[in-house]
This record gives structure tokens, C-alpha cells and sequence, in this order.
């Protein structure tokens, strides 16, 4: 007999329920070409860096090239949305995926003839970047596609976030030995094969038609994105919560992955400090990832922006001089509320905001996430010269307790439910139940 897992309580639920997303064929195929790829774009940067630098590069040659990259993603999502949400998610991830894979491969065999200048691996990073950028709001756009009940929406998300996190830790784990043992362009190579396996993942896909809005056109462009925004903007929750995120990158997270490598260096043991505090960080987002399986609180952004407080403390550690055990079991805490965090938000999105236009909504809302962060990279030195390191990481700190006290108190946040639990499920005109 069919199990209903919408009416199963998560906290009794078992593994197998819990699990039940996989036998969604779609889903599954598409967990494995993710993952396999993710894995692989996960070890480029270390060979990227070492490619550079072997070549005889330096630290500012090595800034253009990851400069190269992200730039790109920043500057095409917006598009990357309405061409999502014109052609279809499905289309847009699978030539990105082959665009990507040609772009590392090309890499690759410049690096084993000996002819790789800088301006080249800029320009092979910079369409890799456009790639990306193009990617991100399609892969938003698209999960809801993989299910077909809704009720394994956060399931699938949990998967999903648990992929990132383990291949976040494994991929530069496995691209150290490997470009220790056989060179940067073995990685890109291996990275360019497992771009081909989600590409092949992706045209397994049997996905349900959308009407395709591939009228073209400059003005039907504008069109669709400023449709784009109007969804966007007509939901408080979604802009509260995206400022939210975005000024988190600019005043906590920038300084923190800028300083705490100085400050690991002057006080905690030096590069093996730092290191293990990021692989605790990432274990922590598995360990969130595990946890939020089989798991739909009541109130989805609630618990996801309480999850956002433990984003403090690796920074308040720091700043206070904490040892590093302190700052490692800090960073444990991060790492879970963020996979926390970013199951519950992605779920929430995706329920709420319609199919027609989720990629674009979801491509505003990553620009709004990540456009400051570049900036809080390049202010976090010089800035912390002026007023000291401590005193940069712990406005920080005093910025994300006040921040998730403020957006809590957000009516729209606050009274966000699933369906059953008392609360509308839309709050604007033109917005329809997912």
C-alpha cells in the first residue's frame, strides 16, 4: 500500500519515507547528473588556482582569473531567468552543462600543450561563468518539475543541499590529490566528463510541456523581466528575506572568509586551523541537510531565518579570541542553519511563487543574495585596517542578531504557513498556490 508522507508527523517518519523522493524517476536522474557534475565543479577552482600559479602567475594574476568568473554570474542571472522561464529549465541547464564541458576540456588541452597564456584562462573562466550564471536560475526553476506531489518538495531540496554540502568538502579533497599526483589538467579534464554526465541526466528528463514564451525581441525581453520583478516585488517575504541574505554577504560572511584566514594565520595554528574550520562548516551543512529530511515545520521562513542566527558565531568566536575549538564548534552550527536555511527557503519559493515565472523570480532573488559580496570582499581588508579585524567581525555579529530579529518581526515572514496550518496560501494579487 502507498504510504501518504503528507500524513505522516517528520518527527516519526522513517528513513525510507524520508526517502521516498528517490523513487521519483525524474528526481533521481537528475540527483545523480547534478551531484556527478557538482562534484566535478567543485575541484575545478583548486586546479584553476594551480594552473595559474604553476604558470607562472601571481596572487593579483590569480584575482583577474577568479574575477573572470564570478563576474559573469552576476552580470547574466537576470537574463539566465527570463531565457529560463522563455525555453524551458530543462534546455537552458543542458546546454550549460555542454557549454561548461567544452569550456574545461579546452582548458584542459592547453594546459597539456604548454599553451595556456592568462588571457586565455580568463576568457575560458569567464565563459565558464556565463554558463553558470545561466544555470543557477534554471536549477531554481526546475525542482518543482522533478516531483510530482508537492509534498516531497522539501525532500527534494534536502537531497539536493546535501549534495552540495558533501561535494563542497569531498571536490577540493580529491582535486588536492589529484593535482598533486597528475596535474591541473587531469582535474578540468575530470570536471569536463562529469559535465557530460549531467547533460546526460538532463536528456533523460520526461518532463511535463510548458508553453514556451519565445516570441523574441528586445521589448518582449524587457517585458519578461519586468514581469519578472512585479512577481518579485509583490511578495514581502521573498525581497525581506533576499535583503536579508544579501547584506549578510556584504557585512558577515565577506569579512568573515577574508579575516578568518588572517586571523587563523596570526592566532590559531595557521592554514590547518583554517582548513578545519571550513571542513566543520561543511560537515554541518550535511548534518542539516540530514536533519531537514522528512522535516516541514508549520512555519517555513521562521525556522529558516532562526536557523540564520548560528551564522554568527563563527565570526563572534573570532572577534572574542575564542581557541579554535571554540571557533570550529561555531562554524559546525553555521554550516548546519545554512543547509538549513536554504532547504527551507528554496521550498518555500518554489510552493508559492508560480511555474511561469519562477525563473526569473529566482534569478532576482539570487542577484539580490549574492550582488554585495564582491564588494564586502574587496572593503573587509581595508576596512578592518582602519578599525581593527575584531571590530569588523563583530558588527558583523551585532548586524545578524539585529537583522534576523528585525525580519522575524515581519508579519508576511512570520505568518507563512503550509497548507493545514492555519495560514493563506497567497497574499498577493496574481499569486497562485504551487
Amino acid at each position: 500500500m502507498a504510504v501518504d508522507t503528507e500524513r505522516i508527523p517528520a518527527r516519526r517518519r522513517r528513513l525510507g519515507d524520508r526517502l521516498a523522493v528517490l523513487g521519483e524517476r525524474d528526481f533521481t536522474w537528475f540527483f545523480v547528473g547534478y551531484s556527478t557534475s557538482l562534484l566535478g565543479s567543485s575541484m575545478a577552482p583548486v586546479a584553476v588556482a594551480f594552473a595559474v600559479l604553476d604558470g607562472g602567475g601571481s596572487g593579483t594574476d590569480l584575482g583577474w582569473v577568479m574575477a573572470a568568473r564570478i563576474l559573469p554570474v552576476v552580470l547574466v542571472l537576470l537574463a539566465g531567468g527570463v531565457i529560463a522561464d522563455r525555453f524551458g529549465s530543462r534546455r537552458v541547464m543542458l546546454g550549460s552543462d555542454v557549454v561548461r564541458g567544452l569550456v574545461q576540456a579546452v582548458f584542459a588541452a592547453l594546459l597539456v600543450a604548454g599553451r595556456a597564456p592568462l588571457w586565455a584562462m580568463v576568457v575560458l573562466v569567464a565563459l565558464w561563468g556565463l554558463g553558470e550564471g545561466l544555470f543557477l536560475p534554471a536549477l531554481g526553476a526546475i525542482v518543482p518539475d522533478l516531483v510530482s506531489r508537492k509534498e516531497l518538495l522539501a525532500d527534494a531540496n534536502s537531497l539536493l543541499g546535501l549534495s552540495r554540502s558533501v561535494t563542497t568538502v569531498a571536490g577540493p579533497t580529491v582535486a588536492g590529490l589529484v593535482t598533486a599526483a597528475q596535474g591541473p589538467a587531469a582535474v578540468l579534464l575530470v570536471d569536463a566528463v562529469t559535465y557530460g554526465v549531467g547533460a546526460f541526466a538532463l536528456a533523460r528528463l520526461r518532463l511535463p510541456a510548458r508553453v514556451a514564451n519565445a516570441d523574441g525581441g528586445e521589448e518582449s525581453m524587457l517585458a519578461d523581466l519586468r514581469a519578472g520583478w512585479s512577481e518579485f516585488a509583490s511578495r514581502p517575504w521573498f525581497w525581506i528575506t533576499t535583503a536579508h541574505m544579501g547584506l549578510f554577504n556584504l557585512l558577515v560572511w565577506a569579512p568573515f572568509l577574508v579575516l578568518g584566514p588572517l586571523t587563523a594565520r596570526q592566532e590559531l595554528g595557521g592554514a590547518r586551523a583554517w582548513g578545519l574550520v571550513m571542513g566543520v562548516y561543511g560537515v554541518g551543512a550535511v548534518l542539516g541537510g540530514l536533519l531537514m529530511l522528512g522535516r516541514r515545520p508549520g512555519r517555513p521562513l521562521v525556522v529558516a531565518t532562526v536557523a540564520t542566527l548560528g551564522w554568527a558565531l563563527p565570526s563572534g568566536a573570532l572577534a572574542a579570541g575564542a581557541p579554535l575549538p571554540w571557533v570550529v564548534a561555531g562554524a559546525l552550527v553555521a554550516g548546519g542553519g545554512s543547509a538549513v536555511c536554504g532547504t527551507l527557503f528554496s521550498t518555500t519559493m518554489q510552493h508559492w511563487v508560480p511555474p511561469e515565472v519562477l525563473g526569473r523570480v529566482n534569478s532576482f532573488g539570487a542577484l539580490g543574495a549574492f550582488v554585495l559580496g564582491p564588494l564586502g570582499l574587496a572593503a573587509a581588508g581595508p576596512v578592518a585596517g582602519r578599525i581593527g579585524v575584531e571590530k569588523v567581525l563583530l558588527l558583523g555579529v551585532v548586524w545578524q542578531l539585529a537583522s534576523c530579529a528585525v525580519v522575524l518581526a515581519v508579519p508576511a515572514v512570520r505568518n507563512r504557513r503550509w497548507e493545514g496550518d492555519g495560514g493563506r496560501e497567497g497574499e498577493h494579487h496574481g499569486e497562485r498556490e504551487r
